[in-house]
């Protein structure tokens, strides 16, 4: 397993107010406390994608007074997040619905219990300013690239079934981001189907066009998942980072330009991708409810569908919905 820094730097409560970030911290959206004290000493070993959970709970201020400590992990992509809890490297992390789907379904030892919705337009499948193709269906014969189980995956195939073109229409090249970048730059694929960040600076700054995205295609849903065995082990501790971090993609919806703003600069990228990337997004916490639970099992069915995962996955048993009592008031 590759683990890979993270380049933010930590704000701390001081400061965080200091910028004018620290209204969640100090007190404009509730925090809930926790039902039970976590003992003393408890680590959680968390997973984390690039501008993902630690940039924003920075930002709101809200890492500054944890009562247990966070040994943050930072992946490039979910795929290699997901094996890494699978294998207990770390105890909880933050993926989207697909590739979260495709783990459990290959026996992950986990459950969600965090779940968020994003616009569905953030997941996009792009081509180079120059190409020919201009729809689904120009993509019949041609060469996309992806991660395996991904967002990107997912649309693909749902792309693909939505006009009525088969899997084998297409060449599904699967990559790491940072590779599949370069593979689009240099011909090598003729498409791209990723997401977040990656659109933004495809579009802002490489030329790149969208053929199509994730909306009315994907249920835009993202989840934090645990291993069972921290789940019963350390179960206050997590119900608190569900917390904090509900409390904190709060804030950020209502302070979208200020977040954007420090997260660019602590991660070194133009600060107007950062901005495009949130205002497209929209995160926001929800609870796991009757609606999460059948999109989930849309979501699933696709992958069944298509092969992806071996059998039908049951969306009702993958969920632990006793951790939304930790959700913001």
């Amino acid at each position: 397993m590759t683990v890979f820094s993270h380049p933010l730097r930590p704000l701390s409560r001081r400061h965080a107010l200091g910028l004018g970030l620290g209204a969640l911290a100090a007190g404009t959206v509730p925090l809930r406390r926790a039902q039970a004290a976590i003992p003393a000493g408890t680590v959680l070993k968390v997973g984390d994608q690039k501008g993902g959970v630690q940039s924003v709970m920075e930002a709101a201020g809200l890492l500054s007074d944890l009562p247990y400590r966070i040994e943050w992990s930072q992946f490039p992509a979910a795929a290699p997040l997901l094996e890494a809890l699978n294998a207990g490297a770390i105890e909880t992390g933050y993926a989207g619905d697909a590739p979260t789907t495709f783990a459990l379904a290959a026996g992950t030892a986990a459950k969600i219990i965090g779940a968020v919705r994003s616009n569905p337009q953030s997941t996009t499948i792009l081509v180079p300013g120059t190409s020919a193709i201009r729809s689904v269906a120009d993509l019949k014969g041609r060469t996309i690239g992806t991660g395996r189980g991904s967002i990107g995956h997912y649309l693909v195939l749902a792309a693909l079934k939505a006009n009525g073109l088969k899997p084998d229409d297409v060449k599904i090249a699967f990559l790491l981001p940072s590779d599949a970048k370069s593979a689009l730059a240099a011909g090598s694929i003729d498409a791209w189907s990723t997401w977040g960040i990656y659109v933004s600076q495809a579009l802002l700054v490489d030329g790149a066009r969208a053929v199509v995205t994730g909306s009315g295609l994907m249920s835009g849903l993202s989840y934090h998942s645990a291993t069972l065995e921290a789940i019963a082990a350390k179960r206050e501790a997590l119900a608190d980072l569900i917390r904090r971090t509900a409390a904190a993609r709060l804030w950020a919806l209502e302070n979208s330009t200020a977040f954007a703003d420090i997260w660019a600069k602590a991660v070194g990228v133009d600060p107007a991708i950062a901005r495009h990337t949130f205002g497209v997004e929209r995160v926001r916490p929800v609870p796991i409810d009757g609606s999460v639970i059948a999109d989930q099992q849309a979501t699933s069915d696709v992958w069944r569908e298509f092969g992806i995962i071996p059998k039908r996955l049951d969306a009702a048993v993958i969920f632990d919905a006793g951790f939304n009592s930790a959700l913001p008031a």
